[in-house]
């Protein structure tokens, strides 16, 4: 049996990627509440978290868990599972499993294997982010999680600071302020962000403004480093280089070198040409004076 007519003959096993809540409860949608209570398995990438979801819903189901460091090693076991024409539910700890969360391994084995793979549509964080945000959404790239050191997290960012599309990261709320910082240096100071913290959640919290105000906001919030954070940013310009084009950057570098600290300088070129503030300051050394 091909694939392709296995995968529409809905009496064999079937695979359901389902979205949980990412911090409101009554976000479950009642389909997906059908799905999980009707699953032969439910492959969990915490069983303890999921487990007072399940409870919370009157749900009682065998469960497994599926997590980053286990997932291919459990794939055998979903493929049996699904191969006795049984129903097996995959979710994370919260959110659209996949989407910065383990079953990639699974999903792809699944599909290959020629079982029927079905998506029951809720709620994910980066999409609530954008819908609220403000931002252009007719295109974005979403690069979830960056490095957690300093020195990866801006090479990272120095790869997306021309990219025109809105850019759309995850981050733990012990470096975010890091981030923000590096957002700031790399992009340029007067670049638009917007932050949302607890989506969804009691103390649900947006920051918005350019990429310092941002940052100073942030940093000003007693509550700033708690809750996970979805941080949007908007693209650059089409023609990046463009937006310093009206005034000479050296030349710019070099009258304000010849008042200020170099970092000043180029903080302040930074917010003027909208050029990176790391760019800029590496520019203004080479044109200091010995």
């Amino acid at each position: 049996m091909s694939s392709s007519e296995r995968s529409s003959d809905h009496s064999g096993g079937v695979l359901s990627i389902v979205a949980t809540p990412i911090g409101n409860l009554d976000d479950l949608s009642e389909r997906a509440r059908q799905v999980l209570a009707s699953a032969d398995l439910v492959a969990a990438e915490d069983t303890r978290h999921s487990g007072r979801l399940l409870q919370h819903l009157g749900i009682s189901r065998p469960m497994m868990a599926l997590h980053d460091h286990n997932e291919r090693g459990r794939v055998e076991r979903v493929l049996e599972v699904l191969g006795q024409g049984q129903k097996v539910a995959l979710i994370s700890d919260a959110g659209t499993p996949l989407i910065s969360d383990p079953g990639y391994v699974v999903v792809r084995e699944a599909r290959a294997a020629g079982y029927r793979v079905t998506p029951i549509p809720g709620p994910c964080a980066l999409i609530a982010g954008l819908s609220a945000a403000g931002l252009p959404t007719d295109r974005f790239l979403f690069a979830g999680f960056l490095p957690a050191k300093r020195s990866g997290r801006q090479a990272a960012l120095e790869q997306l600071r021309k990219e025109p599309a809105t850019l759309v990261f995850y981050e733990s709320p012990h470096r975010i302020s890091d981030l923000m910082q590096d957002m700031v240096e790399v992009f340029g100071a007067g670049r638009e962000c917007v932050l949302g913290r607890e989506l969804t959640k009691t103390f649900e919290t947006f920051y918005s403004g350019s990429a310092e105000t941002v940052l100073g906001e942030l940093q000003a919030d007693p509550h700033g480093a708690k809750g996970e954070f979805v941080v949007m940013v908007r693209g650059a310009d089409a023609s990046p280089e463009d937006a310093g084009s009206s005034v000479d950057t050296d030349k710019l570098l070099e009258l304000l070198i010849a008042e200020l600290p170099v970092k000043k300088a180029a903080k302040i070129a930074s917010e003027l040409t909208g050029l990176g503030k790391n760019e800029l300051y590496q520019r203004a050394l080479a044109l200091k004076p010995d």
